[in-house]
């Protein structure tokens, strides 16, 4: 068996990111992934200016019980005058600073008279309460990098150095689909010996949630001529192919056969609990990922194998999940020798944050996925004591 570091490590050394670009919108690129850095030709902000309202003085001016002229009177997006001795400029918040002046009384310490304006305060600081040129992004600066998946404070971020196109790589497309004559699609009569087709549904919110575009293929007939055409149709129109199931040695199981008789397939066990079996391999070129055909164990490989891998492939960096170490608020007595990953969420309890666990943690209660928002894990021939720290993956 390999353990689940050395099976993410050979995924991983087999990825070749795409080279498909594309220039988008701003506008329309939430989610997408930088295929170039971000070089910020201008300084942000462009010029000294203003924190808040009030005004702008020269620091050595100022005296208590002084009375100072107002000479202008400054709004953003303006520029005013070089700002004489002994006088003030009314400026408001985000308006630039006039030459002359170094710093910014609030109008809440100042007190308007008859021939000027009179300060509460005897003193004040060179620099106060201005925000100085480049103090957020100076000019030549890189403020994201290649391969960053995009944020909606990163295209603030890009729209504030002026930016409105940007190069990103193309999504991906992830074809998928699922083999089993046993299998019904929701709203079917319920028949003996059948059961409904979860695992479709599964990947079809899982793909486009990280960004790609889901090529569904359906439910193909339990033949291998069939699973061989749809594997065909699969690589001719996408970049990568997931399945879930019919890839152990059964005489029904005809997805390991069908990539094996058109493309090479790598098929082992990993050291882990539920998901043991999986597969990765090429069809024609094109990647091929095999999840188990339980819904619960092909949600979990999902997670943990196939989203690094296709995040990867789509350019993206810093793929790999990093854990939250909190305090277990619960027992496992039972050692065991695969890493186990059982479906948990998160707990206020007092000050801390605790990780409460699935009561059953069957490989197919797929309750459990829902209830739960991460994975906890308990490492091979270790048990766990309340309050021990456990390490937890959001999903």
């Amino acid at each position: 068996m390999k353990t689940v570091d050395e099976a993410l490590a050979y995924l991983l050394s087999k990825v070749v990111p795409t080279t498909q670009v594309e220039d988008v919108s701003i506008h329309s690129a939430l989610g997408r992934v930088l295929s170039q850095d971000i070089t910020s030709q201008y300084n942000v902000p462009p010029n000294d200016n203003s924190m808040m309202d009030g005004y702008a003085v020269r620091a050595c001016d100022i005296q208590a019980d002084k009375v100072f002229k107002i000479s202008q009177r400054i709004a953003a997006g303006s520029v005013g005058d070089f700002l004489e001795a002994e006088t003030v400029a009314r400026i408001f918040t985000g308006a630039t600073m006039p030459q002359g002046a170094d710093s910014v009384i609030m109008q809440e310490e100042a007190v308007e008279i008859e021939g000027g304006i009179k300060f509460l305060v005897s003193s004040v600081r060179p620099a106060q309460n201005v925000r100085h040129t480049g103090e957020d992004i100076s000019q030549g600066a890189v403020i994201l990098a290649k391969g960053h998946k995009l944020r909606a404070q990163d295209l603030g971020l890009i729209a504030s150095i002026g930016i409105a196109q940007i190069n990103v790589y193309q999504p991906l497309t992830i074809a998928t689909f699922t083999t089993g004559d046993e299998l019904l699609e929701p709203g079917d009569a319920p028949e003996a010996g059948k059961i409904y087709n979860a695992n479709r549904y599964i990947l079809a919110g899982l793909i486009p949630q990280l960004g790609f575009e889901l090529i569904d293929l359906g439910r193909v007939p339990d033949t291998l001529e069939a699973t061989i055409e749809t594997l065909k149709k699969a690589v001719s129109i996408a970049d990568v192919v997931v399945t879930t199931g019919g890839v152990s040695v059964g005489d029904e199981d005809h997805i390991k056969p069908a990539v094996e008789q058109i493309g090479q397939l790598d098929l082992w066990k990993v050291k882990m609990k539920p998901g043991k079996p999986l597969a990765y391999g090429h069809v024609m070129n094109k990647p091929f990922i095999g999840l188990p055909g339980n819904p619960v164990s092909a949600f979990s490989t999902f997670n943990l194998f196939a989203r690094p891998f296709l995040l990867s492939m789509q350019g993206q960096k810093y793929v790999l999940p990093q854990p939250i170490w909190l305090k277990a608020k619960f027992d496992w007595t039972k050692k065991g020798f695969r890493q186990e990953f059982v479906r948990a969420r998160l707990e206020n309890q007092g000050k801390d944050t605790v990780v409460t666990i699935f009561p059953n943690q069957g490989s197919g209660v797929l309750t459990s996925t829902v209830w739960a928002d991460g994975l906890a894990v308990i490492p091979e021939n270790s048990t766990i004591t309340k309050d021990d720290l456990v390490a937890y993956y959001p999903f």
